[in-house]
């Protein structure tokens, strides 16, 4: 079983940037993938980043590729996501996600284990 806490969100003003971050339980945390997922009011939950066990892929939505960051300390059981140059269509609750299986690549049904999210608000 994987607990995920997430903290780091708040209300910034467009171009400023924000870091979120994600501390894991358990001792399996270096053998999982992680990802990064959002959901604004009235839409669906949305990929953002994820990054494989071992730190050396790391994946993007398109929408962030180039503005955000997702990166992870393994000594410390936390994955991080550094957002740049945010803008108000990134408005949204950040989820962070463990994958269910142990040396899983990042894909549609990688994710069992979700926290409960931190809003991040981008006011304009």
């Amino acid at each position: 079983q994987v607990q995920l806490v997430e903290s780091g969100g708040g209300l910034v003003q467009a171009g400023d940037s924000l870091r979120l971050s994600c501390a894991a339980s358990g001792s399996t945390f270096s053998r999982r993938t992680m990802g990064w997922f959002r959901q604004a009011p009235g839409k669906e939950r949305e990929f953002v980043a994820a990054i494989r066990w071992s730190g050396d892929n790391t994946y993007y939505s398109d929408s962030v590729k180039g503005r955000f960051t997702i990166s992870r300390d393994n000594a410390k059981n936390t994955v991080y996501l550094q957002m740049n140059t945010l803008k108000p269509e990134d408005t949204a609750v950040y989820y962070c996600a463990a994958s269910l299986y142990m040396f899983r690549e990042h894909g549609g049904s990688t994710y069992g284990y979700w926290g409960q999210g931190t809003q991040v608000t981008v006011s304009s």
